[in-house]
């Protein structure tokens, strides 16, 4: 019922800022909860940051904590990840997920999101 779709992704150098976008269609996803996950080249999906259908609450991966930050604009029926100081450590394919679930804060499961977005690929150069 809902599309996701990323962009704002890139080749970049450590220490740089990029801002994702996940810009949403076909229904609104105010009464949803979001997330980022991420993909590396052999690893296994992982969370990365997690928001509320209201906005008020976030969660966020220990590894990225202090150096994301993940918005949204229900009017807009877009969710952001603006992320800063990037570690090459970061490179991966970025995933935007949404949740049916709304009153779920189980943000870091990836079994509460009904939706999922193509990714974007970051990359970051030492």
């Amino acid at each position: 019922q809902v599309q996701l779709v990323e962009s704002g992704g890139g080749l970049v150098q450590a220490g740089v800022s990029l801002r994702l976008s996940c810009a949403a269609s076909g229904r609104s996803i105010s009464n949803y909860p979001m997330g980022w996950f991420r993909q590396a080249p052999g690893k296994e999906r992982e969370f990365v940051a997690g928001i509320s259908w209201s906005g008020r609450s976030t969660d966020y991966a220990d590894s990225v904590k202090g150096r994301f930050t993940i918005s949204r604009d229900n009017a807009k029926n877009t969710v952001y990840l603006q992320m800063s100081s990037l570690k090459p450590e970061d490179t991966a394919v970025y995933y935007c997920a949404g949740s049916s679930a709304a009153l779920s804060r189980r943000w870091y499961a990836e079994d509460i999101y009904d939706y999922w977005g193509q990714g974007t690929q970051v990359t970051v150069s030492s």
